[in-house]
This record gives structure tokens, sequence and C-alpha cells, in this order.
């Protein structure tokens, strides 16, 4: 009897073995023992298939952190690295898979159709966090950029992808290095800085008519 994790191990296996996509749901269901309709009761085409298995990636990922003893005790930015970390571990185990989807997706600024569903259930965790983090104060809550602070950790998300893709190091350690970097970076410019003290000194100024 199919289910979703069958179709997913079958598909992926279709697409290594071959180099594309089955040529209709109706030869992927008689490959693999079933008919359309089991496979209709899942997924409502191939590309389904390929957004579910993504979004199991980030599902899965912070299942497992979330499981950890420690995880109430992390800030934002740890809670952010232990994501980053964990998810391209996870994604190790299925390279071969991962680079297939990337390289047949457009390029472009958009986001594939592909990784819809992993940005979603990925934005929703970075809502959680940097909440946390502006409610801790660990975090600057800035009038106007803070509500952007999530797109530009999806941006860091998806640099990080596409530099694992082309990382031939032992252990893939550059992009290890490339997390820990990218990601303190970002989340030091959601801290306090020189620049909001200056911008709070302008308004203080103009408040008190000396500008």
């Amino acid at each position: 009897m199919a289910t979703i994790e069958s179709i997913q191990n079958s598909y992926i296996d279709y697409v290594l073995t071959e180099g594309s996509q089955p040529k209709s749901v109706y030869i992927f269901a008689k490959q693999n023992e079933m008919t359309e309709a089991e496979f209709y009761q899942f997924f409502g085409s191939f590309e389904a298939v390929e957004q579910s298995i993504w979004a199991g990636f980030a599902t899965k990922t912070l299942a497992e952190i979330r499981a950890q003893e420690v995880w109430t005790q992390y800030s934002a930015r740890e809670k952010a690295l232990s994501f980053f970390y964990g998810f391209f571990e996870l994604l190790k185990g299925s390279r071969s898979f991962a680079i297939y989807t990337i390289n047949k997706q457009p390029k472009g600024f958009t986001t594939p159709r592909v990784f819809e569903n992993l940005k979603n259930i990925y934005e929703n965790f970075a809502d959680e966090i940097l909440k946390e983090g502006i409610e801790t104060t660990e975090l600057t809550d800035r009038k106007f950029f803070s509500k952007r602070y999530k797109d530009a950790l999806w941006i860091q998300f998806v640099f990080v992808l596409n530099f694992w893709v082309n990382d031939n190091s032992a252990g893939f350690e550059k992009t290890d290095e490339a997390i820990e970097k990218g990601v303190n970076v970002t989340f030091d410019l959601f801290q306090r800085s020189p620049i909001d003290n200056l911008f709070e000194y302008g308004k203080f100024l103009v408040k008190n008519g000396r500008v």
C-alpha cells in the first residue's frame, strides 16, 4: 500500500537513476505497483512530491533540534545556528537528490516553487526565534526594519544552500564555516550598533530643539 514516504523514496530513486522525472504518473505508478488514484491520494504532481521532500527536511530538522535538552536555554542566535547545522547535516544523506533538484531550478531572484513549502516552515521558525530575541532584548527592535529580519535570514539560508552544493571540502567543513560566519554576521546586524546610538542621539537633539 502506497504511503507518502514510499512515494517520496520511489521518486528519489527514479530521478537519481534516470536523471529526470518519470514521463507520467501512470508510468511511475505502474513501476511501483500502485494505481494512479493511490498516487493522487497524496500528491497532485511530481513537483508536489519534491516540495514535500524539501519541506520534510525542515520539519525533521526542527523536530530534532527542539528535542535537545538545552534548546530552551538557547539564544535566538544559537537557535538559528542549530537549525543551519542540523539541516545541512541531515541533507548530507540526500545530497544527490538535493543537487538534482537545485540544478534544474530556473535562475532568478524569486523563490523556486520547489522550495515554497520549505520557505514557509523556515520563515515561521525564523519569526518565532526573532520575536523571542526582541523580547529578551538580544536583538534590536527597529521600526520598519525588524519585519525584514526574517528576509535576511532566508537570504542567508539560500546562500549557504548554494555554497553547500559547490563545496568539495572533506566533510563539507567549508559549509560549516560559512554557516558560522554568515549567521553570526547576520545576527550582529540585528543587534544594537553605534548607528542605532547615533540615530537615537539625533532624535534627542531634534526633540529638544538643538537641530
